[in-house]
Protein backbone atom coordinates (compact mmCIF):
# COMPACT_ATOMS: atom_id res chain seq x y z
CA UNK A 1 0.00 0.00 0.00
CA UNK A 2 1.16 3.48 -0.75
CA UNK A 3 1.33 6.28 1.79
CA UNK A 4 -1.53 8.05 0.01
CA UNK A 5 -3.78 5.00 0.29
CA UNK A 6 -2.94 4.56 3.96
CA UNK A 7 -3.70 8.24 4.60
CA UNK A 8 -7.10 7.92 2.92
CA UNK A 9 -7.97 4.80 4.92
CA UNK A 10 -6.83 6.48 8.12
CA UNK A 11 -8.96 9.55 7.40
CA UNK A 12 -12.08 7.40 6.86
CA UNK A 13 -11.45 5.41 10.03
CA UNK A 14 -11.03 8.62 12.02
CA UNK A 15 -14.41 9.81 10.81
CA UNK A 16 -16.09 6.55 11.79
CA UNK A 17 -14.45 6.65 15.22
CA UNK A 18 -15.52 10.27 15.68
CA UNK A 19 -19.12 9.49 14.75
CA UNK A 20 -19.17 6.47 17.05
CA UNK A 21 -17.83 8.48 19.98
CA UNK A 22 -20.40 11.23 19.38
CA UNK A 23 -23.17 8.65 19.37
CA UNK A 24 -21.92 7.00 22.56
CA UNK A 25 -21.65 10.37 24.27
CA UNK A 26 -25.15 11.31 23.12
CA UNK A 27 -23.84 14.37 21.28
CA UNK A 28 -26.25 15.10 18.46
CA UNK A 29 -24.98 18.62 17.76
CA UNK A 30 -22.86 18.85 14.61
CA UNK A 31 -23.32 22.53 13.95
CA UNK A 32 -22.89 25.43 16.30
CA UNK A 33 -25.05 26.09 19.35
CA UNK A 34 -28.34 25.62 17.53
CA UNK A 35 -31.52 24.21 18.94
CA UNK A 36 -32.64 22.58 15.69
CA UNK A 37 -32.31 18.88 15.08
CA UNK A 38 -29.36 17.75 13.00
CA UNK A 39 -29.96 18.08 9.29
CA UNK A 40 -28.38 16.45 6.31
CA UNK A 41 -26.48 19.62 5.43
CA UNK A 42 -24.86 19.87 8.85
CA UNK A 43 -23.76 16.24 8.74
CA UNK A 44 -22.38 16.56 5.21
CA UNK A 45 -20.42 19.70 6.11
CA UNK A 46 -19.14 18.04 9.29
CA UNK A 47 -17.82 15.07 7.31
CA UNK A 48 -16.35 17.37 4.65
CA UNK A 49 -14.57 19.37 7.34
CA UNK A 50 -12.99 16.12 8.53
CA UNK A 51 -11.41 15.79 5.09
CA UNK A 52 -13.65 13.30 3.35
CA UNK A 53 -14.38 13.52 -0.36
CA UNK A 54 -18.00 13.96 -1.51
CA UNK A 55 -17.99 10.42 -2.94
CA UNK A 56 -17.08 8.98 0.47
CA UNK A 57 -19.65 11.16 2.24
CA UNK A 58 -22.35 9.91 -0.13
CA UNK A 59 -21.41 6.32 0.69
CA UNK A 60 -21.47 6.94 4.45
CA UNK A 61 -24.80 8.82 4.33
CA UNK A 62 -26.38 6.52 1.76
CA UNK A 63 -27.37 9.47 -0.41
CA UNK A 64 -26.75 10.28 -4.08
CA UNK A 65 -23.41 11.94 -4.84
CA UNK A 66 -25.14 14.88 -6.54
CA UNK A 67 -27.10 15.62 -3.35
CA UNK A 68 -23.89 15.77 -1.33
CA UNK A 69 -22.26 18.07 -3.87
CA UNK A 70 -25.31 20.34 -3.80
CA UNK A 71 -25.17 20.57 0.00
CA UNK A 72 -21.49 21.48 -0.17
CA UNK A 73 -21.90 24.33 -2.65
CA UNK A 74 -21.09 27.71 -1.08
CA UNK A 75 -24.45 29.32 -1.90
CA UNK A 76 -26.31 26.56 0.01
CA UNK A 77 -24.47 27.47 3.21
CA UNK A 78 -26.18 30.05 5.35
Amino acid sequence: MTDETLLEISRKLNVLISLSLRQLAGDKEFGGKRTRKIGAGQMVRYLADLGLEPKDIAEIRGTPLQSVRTLLTPKRRR
